[in-house]
C-alpha cells in the first residue's frame, strides 16, 4: 500500500511513495543498531564539526527546502525559509554547547571519586507531525544525535518528501551511514516499531489524542517518552496594555503557519476596560493578512495542510457561533481549489464552546472576555492544556509576576508571543505532554544519568 502527499494549495498528487514493509524496516532497525556501537564512541569534537557542516548545508538548501514545505504542506516560501534558518541556529548552538552540556559533573561523596556522567542511550524512535515538518525533527535529532544517539524518524505521512529529505541531509553533511534513517509507514504500523526491542526511547509531538496512544505504548515497553503535545494557549490582555504591540504579537503568533501551530495564540483572554478597542484593531489586523499561493511572495497566510483540518476548524467556529459566541471575521470556506480558510475573530467566547474547550488549529482566533486580571488568570488556567501562554501589559514587574507564578503552562511570556528557542528548554504540563526539548534539559533526556562511583 502507497503513501501519496498531496499539495494542499492545488489538491494535485505530489509522489506515491512505497511503504517499507516489515522486513524493511526490520532491517533498517538493524543498520542504526550496528551504526550506534561506533557513533555512540565517536568524540564530541567529531560530531562537532559535523553539525557545523549541518549548518552550512541547511543554508545552502534553504530555498529548496522552504519549497518542498510548501509543496507538501503549504507553508508560504518566507516561512520555510525562516524555519531552514531557525534548524541551523539550532545545529550552531548544539554544536558549541553540546560539550559543556554533558563533561562529567563532580560530586564530592566518601568515594575518592565520584561523579555523574552522561551516556547515551541507542536508537530512539521519532515520530513527528507535518507542521514544522524540518524543525520539529532536527529540534529533537541534533541533541540526540550530538549526546551519541542515532534516530529513527516516522515521519507524517503527508511530509514524506520532507522525512526522506531529511535522511539525504544528514548523509550528505557527512554523517555515518544510518545514524539517521526515515521509515515510511502509516501511523498505524507505529506500535510495532515502539514495541522493538531495538528501540530503546521514544520521542513524539502531535495530538493529545494521538500522544496519550505513544504514551501507553511507550509505557507497555518500559520505554522513555518526550511528548509534546496539544496547546490551547491563552494570551491575557490586562486594562494596561500597549495594545498595537499586543494586537500585533497576538495575530503575528495567531497566523504563524496558517495557524497551525501547538504555541499558537488560541484564547485572548481581554480584560473588559479594553476590550471593545482590542476587538476593533484586531480584527483590523487579521483582515490585512493576505492568503494565497504559498508560492507567491506576497502571501502571508497559505491553506490549510489537510480538507480534514479545514472541516475540523470550520465546525468549532459554526458550533460556537450557534452556542452564542459572535462572529467579527471570516469563518466561511472559500470557494474554488486548495485547502483554504479565511482569518477569522469571534468574541463573546465561554465555557462549553468548542473555541473554549478544543485546540483551534488553524487561522481562527477566539476572545474570552473578562472582569479583571483575577479572573482573567483563571480563565487562562481553565483548560486541559499547559503547553504556552503569555500576558500584556505595561508594568513589566506585573507582567513577570503573573507569568512566573500565575500562569500554568510550560512557557510563559511576557508582552510578546510564546515560540521555542535553542537556548530555553521547551514543552508543557498537563494534557500537553511530559520532557522538554532544547537547552541543556533537552539534551540530557536521552541520555543515561549515570553515578559513578571510586572508593
Amino acid at each position: 500500500m502507497s503513501i501519496q502527499t498531496v499539495d494542499p494549495t492545488t489538491g494535485q498528487l505530489v509522489q506515491n511513495y512505497t511503504q517499507h514493509t516489515a522486513a524493511e524496516v526490520s532491517q533498517i532497525l538493524d543498520a542504526v543498531s550496528e551504526a550506534y556501537q561506533s557513533w555512540r564512541t565517536t568524540d564530541v569534537e567529531t560530531r562537532t564539526r559535523l553539525f557545523q557542516g549541518m549548518v552550512e548545508l541547511l543554508r545552502e538548501r534553504e530555498d529548496g527546502l522552504a519549497g518542498l514545505m510548501a509543496t507538501e504542506m503549504g507553508k508560504p516560501l518566507r516561512e520555510g525559509r525562516a524555519e531552514v534558518q531557525k534548524c541551523a541556529l539550532m545545529c550552531e548552538y548544539y554544536a558549541a554547547e553540546a560539550a559543556g552540556f554533558l563533561a562529567p559533573q563532580v560530586v564530592a561523596t566518601d568515594a575518592s571519586k565520584s561523579y555523574v556522567t552522561f551516556q547515551p542511550l541507542g536508537p530512539v524512535l521519532c515520530i513527528m507531525p507535518w507542521n514544522f515538518p524540518l524543525w520539529q525533527v532536527l529540534r529533537f535529532s541534533a541533541p540526540a544525535l550530538m549526546a551519541g544517539n542515532v534516530a529513527v524518524l516516522k515521519h507524517a505521512p503527508s511530509t514524506t518528501g520532507c522525512s526522506l529529505g531529511l535522511e539525504e541531509l544528514y548523509r550528505d553533511a557527512g554523517f555515518p551511514e544510518n545514524v539517521f534513517r526515515s521509515i515510511v509507514l502509516e501511523n498505524d504500523r507505529v506500535a510495532d516499531v515502539i514495541a522493538d526491542p531495538r528501540i530503546t526511547a521514544v520521542t513524539f509531538t502531535g495530538s493529545t489524542r494521538a500522544g496519550k496512544i505513544v504514551a501507553s505504548q511507550s509505557g507497555a515497553a518500559l520505554k522513555k517518552a518526550v511528548l509534546e503535545l496539544g496547546g490551547s494557549d491563552p494570551y491575557l490582555v490586562l486594562e494596561d496594555a500597549d495594545l498595537e504591540s499586543a494586537v500585533e504579537a497576538i495575530a503575528t503568533s495567531r497566523l504563524i503557519n496558517c495557524g497551525q501551530s501547538c504555541i499558537a495564540a488560541k484564547r485572548i483572554v481581554v480584560v473588559d476596560a479594553v476590550r471593545e478597542e482590542f476587538e476593533r484593531r484586531f480584527v483590523e489586523r487579521m483582515a490585512a493578512a493576505r492568503m494565497g499561493d504559498p508560492t507567491e511572495g506576497t502571501t502571508d497566510i497559505g491553506p490549510l495542510a489537510r480538507l480534514d483540518l479545514r472541516e475540523n476548524l470550520n465546525r468549532q467556529v459554526s458550533e460556537s457561533v450557534a452556542a452564542g459566541a459572535r462572529l467579527l471575521l471570516g469563518g466561511e470556506v472559500p470557494d474554488g481549489p486548495g485547502v483554504f480558510y479565511p482569518p477569522t475573530v469571534l468574541t463573546d467566547v465561554r465555557s462549553g464552546m468548542p473555541a473554549f474547550e478544543e485546540e483551534l488549529f488553524g487561522p481562527a482566533a477566539a476572545i474570552l472576555p473578562v472582569a479583571d486580571e483575577e479572573e482573567g488568570i483563571a480563565v487562562a488556567n481553565s483548560t486541559p492544556y499547559g503547553l504556552g501562554a503569555a500576558v500584556f501589559t505595561k508594568d513589566v514587574d506585573r507582567g513577570e509576576r503573573i507569568a512566573a507564578l500565575q500562569l500554568d503552562a510550560g512557557s510563559c511570556f511576557v508582552n510578546d508571543f510564546v515560540r521555542s528557542d535553542p537556548r530555553l528548554p521547551f514543552g508543557g504540563i498537563k494534557q500537553s505532554g511530559y520532557g522538554r526539548e532544547l537547552s541543556g534539559f533537552g539534551i540530557r533526556e536521552f541520555v543515561n544519568i549515570k553515578t559513578v562511583y571510586v572508593d
